[in-house]
């Protein structure tokens, strides 16, 4: 058998296909639904947006933390244990978010929610593919990472669909269950193997070939607070989260200034197409870029698309449509690579023993950072509205700081270069 038939064949890109479905939930559950539910809350309920928002911050801050302590959980309870724990807490969250009538049972179902997130995001998706591959690791997170992208575009509409006929506590009941189910057998069938107890090499090779060696020859473990002192991990922790706060900020108001010019059926299509240019671009990249390439050169190539983006979004002036989809290409372009690039850079500048701990980590910093973006982007929305002669959709300032955090992760990255 030809190293490609096997290569084919590797159980490794079964964990991918499981991995995707585990993102798909994850984020179609845990990143895509709160908005949802913050505007249904305040509709059904009557409570404050910024109570209901400080709810969704409690949600993802625990999420980071459970994120940031993932590498500790899978080597305690196995990481196919945390991920059914991390379904059920899910699940158990969301109905509670369903069905909360005090504004403390928010809180407690954010608690919920936001724990069984942190087991399916960023960090565990990193934690369940990266065993299985090392030469071709970034198409195989690509591909894992896709199934958040999917998840947005297949949940976003699902929720509002499903709550509108059925009512949020049935949809969440509904939603919840096939969530909880589905994770469960492949956490039984898919996640509890390992390339160890399955005698498997990583990326499908044969038992007798060479290790492929992808990091640097300079990098010495990093035990204990060591790693908060090394300059790589804190300028990969500052990139990333820098990038992730510009591109969550801006997400989060990018449709309502779209929908002046473009109106609202129009507008919910650019926001898709987002969607598609992050997946195109982190599918691309995955599988196109050489092994020994700078991988934080090629983040910055990202975040430099993303500024352009942004500086072509200025220029549109919020009426000039052909510009305005311009800049969405370009920002959805480095859309994906954003979370994806991290913890392929980790790969190389850290000792194979430490990747687990600096991915989680970067990971749950990053999601702490953006946890308040669209806070920080709406004060600025706030404090410099458009005049009456100005077009709606028209805010330089908003789009300029998000140029300018985009740069600083870009400053970041390169700071972080080997010397």
């Amino acid at each position: 058998m030809s190293r490609g038939e096997r290569s084919e064949k590797f159980y490794g890109w079964r964990v991918v296909h499981a991995a995707f479905v585990l993102g798909l939930f994850g984020w179609g559950l845990g990143f895509y639904g709160p908005p949802v539910f913050l505007s249904v809350i305040h509709e059904t309920r009557g409570w404050s947006f910024g109570l209901i928002s400080a709810a969704i911050s409690v949600h993802f801050l625990l999420g980071a933390i459970t994120g940031a302590n993932l590498p500790a959980l899978h080597r305690r309870f196995g990481t196919s244990g945390v991920i059914k724990i991390g379904a059920l807490l899910m699940a158990t969250g969301i109905m509670a978010w369903a069905h909360a009538n005090a504004p403390w049972q928010l809180f407690v179902a954010a608690v919920l929610s936001g724990t069984g997130w942190g087991t399916m995001s960023a960090a565990a998706l990193n934690a369940v593919v990266s065993p299985w591959f090392v030469r071709t690791r970034p198409a195989a997170l690509g591909m894992a990472y896709n199934g958040g992208s999917v998840g947005g575009i297949i949940f976003s509409p699902l929720w509002v669909f499903a709550i509108n006929g059925m009512g949020f506590p049935a949809a969440a009941a509904a939603i919840t269950t096939v969530m909880a189910v589905t994770l469960w057998l492949l956490a039984d069938r898919v996640f509890s193997r390992t390339p160890e107890t399955m005698g498997l090499q990583p990326d499908g090779d044969s038992p007798g070939a060479p290790a492929t060696a992808v990091t640097s020859p300079a990098a010495l473990p990093l035990p204990g607070a060591l790693l908060w002192c090394d300059r790589r991990f804190i300028t990969l922790a500052a990139g990333m989260t820098s990038g992730l706060f510009a591109q969550i900020g801006l997400i989060a108001h990018l449709y309502s200034l779209l929908v002046p010019a473009l109106g609202p059926q129009c507008a919910g299509w650019a926001m898709g197409l987002v969607t598609l240019m992050a997946i195109a671009g982190r599918t691309l990249l995955g599988w196109l870029m050489p092994l020994g390439t700078d991988r934080r050169l090629v983040a910055c190539a990202g975040y430099v698309a993303q500024m352009a983006g942004s500086i072509v979004l200025i220029f549109a002036g919020g009426t000039n449509v052909p510009l305005l989809l311009t800049g969405i290409i370009l920002f959805g372009l480095g859309f994906g690579n954003a979370t994806s690039l991290p913890p392929l850079i980790a790969q190389v500048e850290f000792v194979k023993a430490d990747v687990p701990r600096v991915a989680a980590l970067i990971v749950a910093i990053a999601q702490g950072g953006y946890a308040i973006a669209p806070v920080f982007f709406g004060v600025i929305r706030e404090l410099t509205p458009p005049a009456a002669a100005i077009a709606a959709g028209n805010a330089p300032v908003f789009f300029a700081a998000a140029a300018l955090v985009q740069c600083l992760a870009v400053v970041a990255f390169l700071a972080g270069r080997r010397r």
